[in-house]
């Protein structure tokens, strides 16, 4: 099976979701606490690809900090992802990346269907 990783916030029910998920599946999964230790913004384009989805739609647009930065007038890919490397609370959460795929698990579902594949 290919490497598991979560990019995890362990405040957030969603993110815990998954990461039970994940247990109760036996997998040892990669648990990087994104708001800790921030993805650069190689690892946050890699990700996006990995997606097939553009970065505002991996970010939390009901975030503070979003209306605070201006992003919703932005529309440079760049400078969005710039945003979130700086910002990670910017990040839709949890990410589970298996092998070259990956899910944002909202809904859970989404994380399973990876894990099945």
């Amino acid at each position: 099976m290919s490497k598991i990783t979560i990019w995890h916030n362990p405040r957030c029910s969603k993110s815990r979701n998954a990461a039970a998920l994940l247990e109760e599946k036996g997998i040892e999964a990669e648990v990087v606490k994104y708001l800790d230790t921030p993805p650069t913004k190689e690892e946050i384009k890699s990700v996006l690809e990995m997606l097939g989805i553009s970065a505002r739609e991996l970010m939390r647009t009901k975030e503070s900090v979003y209306k605070e930065l201006g992003l919703k007038e932005v529309e440079d890919e760049e400078k969005l992802i710039e945003a979130m490397a700086e910002h990670p609370k910017l990040i839709e959460r949890p990410i589970v990346i298996k092998g070259s795929k990956a899910a944002i698990g909202r809904p859970i579902e989404k994380i399973v269907e990876l894990l099945d594949a």
